[in-house]
């Protein structure tokens, strides 16, 4: 994806797309992630220390994403991009490959990639090649110094100038499955919004900014969006007229 303005279509999806997959959150109803606090699995301070239970905890997510699929909403959201090509960019908080198993090729992995690692020697990003917790060797460099490719709280999301970029220039931005309540994706609608992007909603229940759309429909993503897609492939779901040149950007 070399460009990113003048993109016509940004859609942002969250956990509940793939929740329905059977992606397991892993966070329970006491806020635990398989028994751990989240400061204890998914910040800088927890790696440094305690590594071991990180490298296990993010193994067995790695695995337990390989052993589902992609839904029809992610299906769905390939059929657009064939139609659309690179006049939509999928922004996506979850870090599985679900996307891309359906056929997408145009997805911004903005918290990362749970099947990739980082090495902390040479900063290369690559394909995970087993278990972390085994220590393999990097691919590029051979240190054994690999991390999970995943943004942990308190770390900088991934493309933040390149999602920037797509929002202020889109004619329509569509949130789907998502919470609203992780930053600074919850305020993706009021960047599109304010330039003028018609913004739409599509979750289960309502979320924490839901107010901020135009339009939210309510219900599981495996219905919506295929039916949404529908409307968009056959023109009846068409962004507001006086939209067809990108505002200006901003100064």
């Amino acid at each position: 994806m070399d460009s990113f303005n003048g993109i016509r279509l940004v859609v942002l999806t969250g956990a509940g797309i793939s929740a329905e997959s059977g992606v397991p959150t892993f966070r329970d109803a006491g806020g635990l992630w398989e028994g751990h606090r989240v400061e204890d699995v998914a910040t800088p301070e927890a790696f440094e220390l305690d590594p071991v239970t990180v490298q296990r905890f993010y193994d067995a997510r790695r695995r337990a994403v390989a052993s589902v699929a992609p839904n029809p909403a992610h299906h769905a959201l390939a059929r657009l991009e064939a139609e659309l090509g690179d006049d939509l960019l999928v922004v996506t908080q979850n870090i599985d490959d679900l996307h891309e198993r359906a056929g997408s090729t145009r997805v911004l992995h903005m918290h990362g990639e749970i099947g990739r690692a980082r090495c902390l020697a040479c900063e290369q990003r690559s394909e995970a090649p087993s278990d972390l917790v085994d220590e393999p060797p990097c691919p590029a460099c051979g240190e054994r110094m690999l991390r999970p490719d995943v943004v942990w709280f308190g770390e900088m999301p991934y493309g933040l100038d390149e999602i920037d970029a797509a929002l202020v220039g889109c004619e329509r931005f569509v949130a789907i499955g998502t919470s609203g309540a992780v930053h600074p994706a919850a305020g993706f609608v009021l960047t599109a919004g304010a330039f003028g992007a018609a913004t739409l909603e599509l979750n289960l229940a309502a979320s924490e900014i839901t107010e901020f759309f135009d339009e939210s429909r309510l219900g599981l993503a495996s219905d919506l969006v295929p039916r949404w897609v529908d409307e968009v492939l056959s023109g009846r779901d068409s962004p507001p007229a006086g939209r067809a040149t990108p505002p200006p950007p901003r100064a």
